[in-house]
Parts: structure tokens; sequence; C-alpha cells
């Protein structure tokens, strides 16, 4: 087992921890879209029972009205979160689009306006699984950014406990080609709102580089983080270079990530990339990608922790039953003692049990501000 290695500067280490004089840092729990294990995605409720569960961030996924206004849906087509394909007054504008080279058909953000849209109710994306959260259909409405930040805001004033943001900026590429600039939105939302004031609450994620870097020219303070898949290439470089577009492998390697670090402080991957398995049916894994990304000086994160059968690798699910929860802790501990910076779990109160875990077990073995 990996021990944790940096100082914690999210407020403090387990309080049962004795040893030495400096806390270990332990690795960020993000909640993803805020809580929807419990909650559908990206809803005030959802955002609401992240914090409150103790997630040390939230992640709102940021695309744009047809007006400019900064919407938290997982993609811009929202017929799948949302109560728009019932909507008869909307039937008129499904349509068939291609995002980022992928061919779509249904409703999206940038056809209606901010005040249309907030007349939408969010529902449960993944209701077979989430059968609880899918209970709380069609209650809330959906939300802008600047509503979100208003939330950590005043969660902060009233825990004192300051909540981050790891915002991922959605389809840039896409939205800019359409009169949407989502830099200069995102810029403006942030410094308008106060959260440009490099305190250290800020992540701005994006699977495009090209939109980091902008924010980082109109002087957003952030730490700035590359999201990378295990396949395929950025958008905003295909749209550029077309089949020359360099491939998210290649920024994985020891040469890509040390280019990387010019001008980003971190990649997040997709957790397969942690941890590759040459043998489906082992509780074992390894991989050399945390040990790579520190070295050149990157943080490293990952996505997505989830503790149904449905997404977890064969050794650890429990029945047949693909909601059900498998031997989620152990699958989360693999993640965990890697050395990794941070994780988004769709479940935050579970990552964080997980990780306290592995943290009395590295402290109980005294690997506790060791190396790798």
């Amino acid at each position: 087992m990996r021990p944790f290695r940096r100082v914690f500067a999210q407020g403090g280490a387990d309080p049962g921890y004795r040893g030495g004089v400096t806390a270990p840092r332990l690795p960020l729990v993000i909640g993803h879209r805020g809580a929807p294990g419990y909650r559908p995605e990206h809803t005030r409720s959802s955002y609401e029972l992240a914090i409150a569960l103790g997630a040390d961030a939230v992640e709102p996924d940021i695309v744009a009205s047809r007006d400019g206004i900064l919407v938290l849906r997982h993609e811009n087509e929202i017929s799948g979160t949302t109560d728009v394909a019932s909507r008869a007054e909307f039937a008129s504008r499904r349509t068939t689009k291609t995002i980022d080279g992928a061919r779509q058909n249904g409703w999206f953000t940038e056809d209606f306006t901010w005040a249309e849209l907030s007349t939408l109710r969010a529902r449960e994306r993944l209701p077979k699984i989430r059968q609880s959260s899918a209970s709380f259909d069609l209650q809330a409405p959906i939300m802008r950014l600047s509503e979100l930040l208003e939330l950590l805001d005043r969660a902060r004033e009233e825990t004192g406990r300051p909540v981050g943001l790891v915002a991922e900026i959605k389809h840039a590429a896409y939205f800019e080609s359409i009169g949407l600039p989502l830099d200069e939105l995102v810029a403006a939302e942030l410094t308008s709102a106060g959260w440009n004031s490099g305190d250290g609450r800020l992540i701005v994620e994006s699977f495009e580089k090209t939109v980091l870097d902008q924010l980082r020219s109109r002087g957003i303070r952030s730490k700035n983080v590359f999201l990378l898949e295990a396949a395929g290439s950025p958008p905003d470089l295909v749209a550029r270079f077309g089949a020359a577009a360099d491939s998210y492998a290649s920024f994985l390697t020891r040469d890509g990530l040390r280019m990387l670090r010019r001008d980003l402080e971190g990649i997040s991957v997709d957790r397969r990339l942690i941890l590759p398995r040459s043998d489906p049916d082992s509780k074992t894994a390894s991989s050399t990608l945390v040990d790579d990304a520190h070295a050149a000086g990157l943080e490293i994160y990952c996505w997505t922790l989830r503790p149904e059968n449905r997404f977890l690798d064969r050794p650890f699910r429990r029945g047949d039953d693909p909601s059900a929860f498998g031997e989620w802790q152990s699958d989360y501990a693999l993640i965990l003692a890697t050395g990794i910076d941070g994780v988004f779990a769709d479940q935050a109160d579970l990552a964080i049990a997980a990780r306290d875990a592995v943290f009395r077990s590295s402290v109980s073995r005294g690997t506790v501000g060791g190396s790798a």
C-alpha cells in the first residue's frame, strides 16, 4: 500500500492522527455533480447534500443557454436529465446536431433562453440503477452557475468550512463556434462572484486544453486540470487539426506530462488509466501513472468512484443486480492507496469512509509521510 505523502491543505487530517509534526494530505473527495448517488445530479439538493456529507469540493458541468447564461448540466443535450421531452411547448426545438464529432438528437441548452430553461425540472439520469434518486424526479429546477457559487459562499459562512469548486467546462470549441465563448462567460461569472481571489478554492478542468489557456490569459487564478480520456483526441485539437490531432494517450507519456506542466497544475483521468487490469478476475492492479504525473510536477485526479455493481470491475461485484452495491470499499481502497491527489465520487460519504480507512491503515503501518 502506498502512503499519503503531501501536506493536506483542505482543513487538516483525520483527528485520530498523532504521528509526526505535519499532518499528511488526504486525497480530495470531490462531489461529482453534487451527490447524484442520492439526488438527481446538478440540483440544489444534490449539492447541498454533498456538502453536508463532507465533500471537500463539488464539481459542476458548465454549458450555456442561448442568451449566454452558464447552466449546470452534464451535457448541453438535456432530454436525459430534464422533463423537456414532455413539454409540448418545446416540441419544435427537438433537433439533430454534431457535438465534438458525435451526432446527437434531442434538445440543447443553446436553443433556449435561461428564462425557458428555468421552467424545466430535473430528473435522474440513471433511473434503473438509482431508483432512490429517481424518486426525487421533477421536484427541482435546473441551476445556473451563479446559484451554485452563492450556495458555496453561504455554506462557508454558516459552517466555516471552505468547500471548493471544481468547474468542468464542457464543449468549449463547439460553443465558441456558435458565438458562445465559454472562456469569456466563465471568467466574467467567476470574477463578478468573487471567485477569482486566488484563495485556493477554485479548480477549472476541461477535456480541451485551449479553454484552460484562454481562462489563464483572462486572469483567472485557478488551478487548471486537463481531463484525459482513455481513447480518442481532444475536441479542440480535432477542430483545428482533424485526423492529425494529438491523441489523449500522447499526453500521458512521461514527455507529454512534462510538457503539460508548463501550463497546467494537474490532470484528471478515467479510473481505468489508474488501475489497468491485465486479469479481469484479479483484485489487484498496478499503474505507474500516478508516480509519473507526480514526477512531472502535476497533481492527478480520477473519475468516478461509484459503488453499484454496474460500475465495479468483476471481482468486486456482489450478485447479479447491477444496481446493488458491490465490494466498493476494496475497490475504492485500491485507487486511494496509489497516492492520488483526489477522486470524484457520486456518494461523497462512501469515498470519505474509504479514504479514512486507508489513512488509518497507513498510520498503523507507519507509512504516513514516507515515499512511494
